[in-house]
């Protein structure tokens, strides 16, 4: 595994050198890892994501009594024990204890609440951990991202977000939106050979690549790990830190004041006047201000998880409550990510056939391996997926793309005829007949 570690401490230029070489530098083939080497790789490499930073409970919990509200009953709490004595009387004892209980149960509450909250959308976020297509053991399995690993083979078609840096190997050029991590306003083109970035999208085209980097050592991992040391403080944050200052500003006026008024002008005793003090440092705060907020957004955070969103600062509730305008896309982002067909929208217009035979030439225009979300769709509604290959030889697969709007197959029967189904874009399926070997020619999604 010598080699490998160069790998890992970024020795070698896997973005330059030949593919051929690639394979040799992380001693794999195009028939991609075993999962005995995915799991030994993992152990070198980690796991295809970007390192979390994990917080001290301890430190989690003691962070609630450490804001401006929170520092004036402190500041209470050791008048009460170190400076109200005096007068024949012991230490103010009960204060002390009763400003102590009321910091650890809105400290308590707070923690509570923010760690439900906090375990809800880790929860929702295990569910939604992006998938791929890798080539494992010899078959082409969908997988969770994360598990990928120098060496590995993965597909890459249009609307897949891509999982790892990779170098695309035989195919089709691809058109790949990598705006999120360059700035380029249009899609760029990538040649066989060429290295893609994790996070960038394919436009356009379908092809297999081979992974050269995960995790923090891609190119969108390296970006984030410069900008993960930078603190944004939310406007929630700001509103209370104000309101603390003015609180603690407010107090300290009035505590000059009184003890103006209190010694030199009324002459009042020692202890009298500390305990006029502890009254008024004690009720000038809000003290469960903090701890109503917290557990009002932890609550909505909790809320949010149920309907599928992820709230990663709860802090962020606030400040989408204050939102006037929400700008969106049209993509499957707003839907329930799930298709199906509806046998009672088909319609059949050529004569002799039924709607049965138009899905069946509907699913053998769809890959039957590393399957879209449509392919799996039309293959998944025959009573027996293998249907879709049944009786037939494949002669060439059309895969979509944005320019021809349809997927294509070249086949031909047991009788020896050549055919090709299509599914797609109607104008383009529908008027665009081509003469195929054995006198048929293709023209919608049925040709006999």
């Amino acid at each position: 595994m010598g080699g490998l570690e160069e790998i890992r401490n970024e020795a070698v230029d896997l973005e330059n050198i030949p593919i051929e070489e690639v394979f040799e530098q992380l001693k794999c083939t195009r028939q991609g890892l075993t999962s005995d080497e995915g799991a030994q790789r993992v152990e070198i490499f980690g796991l295809n994501k970007l390192e979390e930073k994990k917080e001290s409970k301890v430190l989690k919990f003691l962070g609630f009594m450490w804001n401006p509200l929170s520092w004036v009953m402190e500041m209470a709490a050791i008048m009460a024990i170190a400076l109200a004595n005096g007068g024949g009387k012991p230490p103010d004892w009960q204060d002390f204890v009763g400003i102590i209980v009321l910091l650890v149960i809105n400290s308590t509450i707070s923690f509570i609440e923010e760690n439900n909250a906090g375990n809800a959308a880790a929860a929702l976020m295990a569910n939604l951990a992006p998938k791929t297509k890798v080539l494992r053991d010899g078959r082409w399995g969908e997988q969770e991202a994360s598990i990928l690993v120098p060496g590995d083979i993965v597909s890459i078609k249009l609307g897949d977000i891509v999982p790892a840096d990779a170098r695309l190997l035989e195919g089709d050029p691809l058109k790949i939106d990598q705006s999120g991590l360059t700035g380029e306003s249009l899609p760029v083109t990538k040649n066989p050979g060429d290295e893609v970035f994790s996070g960038s999208t394919c436009k356009q085209g379908e092809i297999e690549a081979v992974v050269i980097a995960t995790g923090v050592h891609t190119f969108f991992g390296k970006a984030a790990h410069l900008v993960d040391s930078t603190n944004q403080v939310g406007h929630f944050q700001q509103v209370l830190t104000a309101i603390g200052n003015f609180c603690i500003v407010s107090i300290a006026v009035g505590i000059v004041i009184e003890i103006i008024v209190m010694f030199p002008i009324q002459r009042r005793k020692y202890r009298a006047g500390i305990e006029n003090l502890l009254v008024l440092l004690i009720g000038g705060i809000p003290i469960a201000m903090p701890t109503v907020l917290s557990v009002t957004m932890a609550i909505g955070s909790h809320k949010l998880s149920q309907q599928g969103a992820i709230t990663k600062r709860m802090t962020a509730i606030e400040e989408l409550a204050g939102m006037d305008v929400l700008c969106s896309d049209k993509t499957g982002t707003l839907t329930l990510n799930k298709l199906s067909v509806d046998k009672n929208l088909v319609e059949v217009f050529a004569k002799g056939v039924d709607k049965e035979h138009v899905l069946l030439l509907a699913a053998r225009a769809s890959r039957v391996e590393n399957q879209d979300a449509i392919d799996a769709c039309m293959v998944g509604m025959l009573a027996d997926p293998k249907e879709a290959r049944a009786g037939i030889r494949e002669v060439h697969f059309l895969p979509f793309n944005p320019t021809d709007k349809r997927t294509a197959l070249t086949y031909i029967d047991a009788e020896g005829n050549w055919h090709r189904a299509s599914k797609g874009a109607p104008e383009q399926v529908d008027y665009y007949p081509v003469q195929l070997q054995g006198g048929c020619e293709e023209k919608g999604a049925l040709c006999d």
